[in-house]
Parts: structure tokens; C-alpha cells; sequence
């Protein structure tokens, strides 16, 4: 989640010079015939993409904050596209690695309910993978375009705390489970 700095904010964390690297995806659930699969293909065909986890390139997790460091944007593409399902490739994988987030999952309202609108860039606000490897590709030549893609950060905070963890295991217990289910209210549901 985002909060408030609690006094003034910390120097920025973006170091420019340290991004040598265009796009990185993590992924571990490859599945040729998902949209982001799809999506990740036709994108490629007009900028490099570096992909790691299980079928690709090997990307410890010990390592994996210091190495998406190196990128200036991320694919948090999402394996599921349901209301809220926002996970662990945006918060952990993106913003803490301080790179910008190129979004595919539920709506650009919903991830406007968690972020700032500048923080985020939406597959949904481009035609076609290609219009939007152009975006990413004059972003890269203009650093002070890029660069506003962190303003946010001098008033907001990423912030990540244990109870992240209880969630993700409440989801994969929900998943388990062959039917879907919609649960409203979560505090309900624990008790």
C-alpha cells in the first residue's frame, strides 16, 4: 500500500545512471495461451523484453530487487484479470525496484484506487503493443518525461508488512477450492 512520508521524504531512490536496461517481466506461471502471454509477444516484436523465472532466464530471489533495479520499466502483467487482483509484480517487483510499472490486469480506475495516476503506465491506454513499445521507447530518450513518472514519491511511500503474506494464502486457499467464490467482506470471512 502507499502512505504519507511520516516527516520529510527520504532522497529519492532513483538512480538514472544505474537503469542501463529498457523492459524486464518476471513471470512463473507461463502459459502460452493467456492474454499476457499474448500480449508480451507482440510487444517484443518492437523492443527488447527481458524475461525471468522458471522457463527463462534464472533470476535468484535474493538477487532479483538489485537486478530490476536495472530496468526502467517492469510488466506487471497480471495472470488473472479480476476487480482489485493487484499482486506482489506491482508492489514488490516494480516499485521496489523503483521501476515504472507497465500495467495489464483489471481496469486503469482500479489501479487508481491504490495508486497515483502518473505512477502507472496502463496497457489499456494504447491501441496496440506496438503504440505502446513507441510510448516506452521516447520515455527512455526523455528522461524528464520519465522522471515524472516519480513524483509521486515525494509525498507517498510504497510500504509492504506482513499481512500481504495472509492474503496471498487466503487467495491461494480460495483458488484451491474448484469453485469461485466472491467474498465481501474479508474481515467476515476470517472469523
Amino acid at each position: 500500500w502507499l502512505e504519507p512520508w511520516p516527516g520529510p521524504p527520504e532522497p529519492a531512490g532513483l538512480n538514472l545512471s544505474a537503469k542501463t536496461e529498457l523492459v524486464a517481466w518476471v513471470v512463473s506461471n507461463w502459459r502460452e495461451d493467456s492474454a499476457r502471454v499474448r500480449y508480451y509477444r507482440q510487444l517484443r516484436a518492437h523492443l527488447p523484453v527481458h524475461v525471468f523465472g522458471r522457463s527463462h532466464q534464472q533470476l535468484p530471489r535474493e538477487a532479483m530487487a538489485g537486478r530490476l533495479a536495472q530496468y526502467k520499466f517492469y510488466l506487471a502483467f497480471e495472470n488473472s484479470q479480476h476487480r482489485d487482483y493487484i499482486t506482489e509484480k506491482l508492489w514488490n517487483n516494480a516499485l521496489r525496484a523503483w521501476a515504472v510499472p507497465v500495467v495489464l490486469g483489471p481496469s486503469r480506475q482500479n489501479y487508481e484506487r491504490f495508486l497515483p495516476p502518473d505512477a502507472f503506465i496502463h496497457v489499456e491506454d494504447f491501441p496496440s503493443p506496438q503504440a505502446l513499445a513507441r510510448h516506452l521507447l521516447e520515455l527512455d530518450r526523455d528522461h524528464t518525461r520519465y522522471l515524472g513518472y516519480f513524483r509521486w514519491r515525494e509525498t507517498l511511500r510504497p510500504v509492504s508488512g506482513s499481512w500481504a503474506l495472509s492474503f496471498c494464502k487466503a487467495c491461494w486457499r480460495l483458488q484451491q477450492d474448484s469453485r469461485y467464490q466472491t467474498v465481501p467482506s474479508i474481515a467476515s470471512w476470517f472469523t
